[in-house]
């Protein structure tokens, strides 16, 4: 991401999506500050001075860990520094829940949201080395029902191709539909629906074309993805507080709850159930947990003399399959993205692997590993993402890198995060208020009936008490319409897409044959229109 002068860390991108703002690999991670990669890695030949680094990052971590959550008023946080094989640190910050009084600590469990990604590529790197599927193995092989608007396409999209978001699929594909309430399968049947971009020529970071990848691997197995992922991942590593069902996050007693930001304040707002997309960002862990995962991944899949993943498998989730980012000037690398995991250049030219992961309703994590210097840094915490994560894993590594703190790592991020307005309210008449002088609607009751679009389904407008109320979804989420103007309406709306302070607007269009309406939160992709079929 930032760096003084040098462009150190290439990372992924955190689950959510705002329209408007295309979320490159760069985004969360780029270089903003950056300059040149340095001409050559650090000197071999000087351990001793390498160690010392390191050392001095961990003993700086506990002093950063303090005023990180202080400047950021992070409710919660939680961090492991692996070396060498062995957990170097782990210890927690904060509190689980603002307003109450238990603590963080190492053996906390927090949602991990896309970090969840990286672990899945280490499940199915296992399949791969036994044998079970290959990166390249089609994932109409084994879910012969999925296809995508493009059957060629469909046909020959394989499991790296979706690990890697290489697969033409638009930017957080399926996502709107999750919002709603549809199911893991519902969605993937309907991502044929979505307009395609260039395959294996373009990238753009999808949860459920991943999850797709991921569930034809499931089904090579024999078993559902969570099971899988329990049995070749987190048993054998002994990650117990690990699991991929969301049920299995509420029923730790020592777990952390997820904080909005609104109105400039982490809030506890709402709950983020991830199930449908689990393999993309549906994990919950600990920091303890997760070092032993970054063990296994810097010792080429061994933990201790067991071999959990065949390096065969794992290298190529670690290695570049697909520029995630185009360098901005002749003298910065591009960014790459593996399978599930990121991969840059830090300062002294050597690999880095990162990710990061966000849920606007409260988390924000990150990671980033140097299997140059066999060291890892995982931050969890219970705040949606604000920066704070990524320069806290930031810091560390420039002070294990280079020795010394080269830029304002809190600084760099926050702004980076402000930038990009991850939090802040989405609609066009955000800010805005109601025309003084609204133009006049139609009789309320010409809107009312069934509306339908192939990609969301039916939706309904009924009238009342004089006003309109729209539900959408299967989870029939029920909005109330307030008029703007004209056949225009607005309705608040919030959730993993939408942050707190949101509005949308819904536009009707009764003069054509068939009547219709524009739902303005649902339009990313251009599918935001429903047709009245039932009055």
């Amino acid at each position: 991401m930032l760096l003084s002068g040098l462009k150190i860390f290439a990372c992924a991108p955190a689950t959510p999506r705002r329209p408007g703002v295309r979320m490159a690999a760069t985004v969360l991670c780029a270089a903003v500050l950056a300059g040149p990669v340095a001409a050559k890695a650090a000197d071999p030949t000087a351990p001793t001075v390498r160690q010392e680094r390191i050392q001095a990052a961990i003993d700086g971590l506990d002093g950063l860990a303090q005023r990180t959550l202080a400047e950021f008023k992070l409710p919660g946080l939680a961090i492991a520094v692996v070396h060498e094989g062995k957990t170097v640190f782990a210890r927690g910050y904060g509190v689980r829940e603002l307003g109450k009084t238990a603590k963080v600590d190492a053996d906390t469990v927090f949602q991990i949201a896309s970090l969840s990604k990286s672990l899945a590529a280490s499940v199915v790197a296992q399949q791969v080395g036994e044998g079970k599927v290959a990166w390249d193995t089609p994932v109409s092989r084994h879910l012969p029902w999925f296809t995508l608007s493009d059957p060629w396409v469909g046909a020959h999209v394989t499991i790296g191709d979706l690990f890697a978001h290489r697969s033409g699929l638009p930017d957080h594909a399926g996502d709107d539909l999750e919002l709603l309430g549809f199911s893991r399968r519902e969605i993937l049947e309907r991502l044929d629906q979505l307009p395609l971009n260039a395959y294996r020529d373009s990238y753009a970071y999808t949860n459920f074309g991943l999850t797709t990848a991921a569930e034809a691997v499931a089904e090579a197995a024999g078993t559902d993805w969570a099971s899988l992922s329990e049995k070749v991942l987190y048993a054998p590593l002994g990650m117990a507080r690990t699991s991929s069902r969301f049920d299995d996050y509420l029923a730790r007693d020592n777990r952390a709850v997820g904080h909005a930001f609104a109105d400039g304040a982490f809030r506890d707002l709402q709950r983020r159930k991830p199930d449908a997309q689990s393999p993309a960002g549906g994990v919950s862990s600990t920091a303890r947990d997760m070092a032993r995962w970054m063990a296994m991944v810097l010792a080429n899949g061994r933990h201790g003399e067991k071999v959990i993943i065949k390096e065969a498998g794992l290298l190529p989730a670690l290695s570049p399959q697909v520029v995630s980012s185009r360098s901005e000037t002749a003298d910065r690398l591009p960014s790459f993205y593996g399978f599930g995991v990121g991969v840059g250049i830090s300062g002294d030219g050597s690999v880095m692997l990162s990710h990061s992961g966000m849920f606007v309703l409260g988390t924000g994590t990150n990671y980033m590993m140097s299997p140059a210097l066999d060291l890892g840094i995982v931050v969890l915490s219970n705040g949606a993402g604000v920066g704070a994560v990524e320069a806290v894993s930031a810091e560390f590594m420039d002070l294990a890198i280079n020795g010394k703190v080269t830029r304002d790592w809190a600084s760099g991020y926050r702004g980076l995060f402000e930038a990009q307005r991850l939090n802040a309210p989405a609609g066009s008449t955000v800010g805005k208020a109601a025309p003084a002088k609204p133009e006049p609607s139609d009789e309320l009751g010409d809107f009312v009936g069934t509306y339908v679009s192939a990609y969301f389904g039916a939706a309904r407008v009924d009238l009342a008490e004089d006003r309109l109320v729209l539900t959408l979804g299967p989870d029939e989420q029920r909005f109330e319409l307030t008029h703007w103007s004209g056949n225009s309406f607005v309705f608040p709306v919030f959730n993993e897409e939408q942050p707190y302070g949101s509005r949308s607007t819904v536009t009707f269009d009764l003069s054509a044959q068939d009547p219709s309406m524009r739902v303005e939160f649902l339009d990313e992709n251009g599918l935001g229109l429903f047709t009245r079929t039932v009055r």
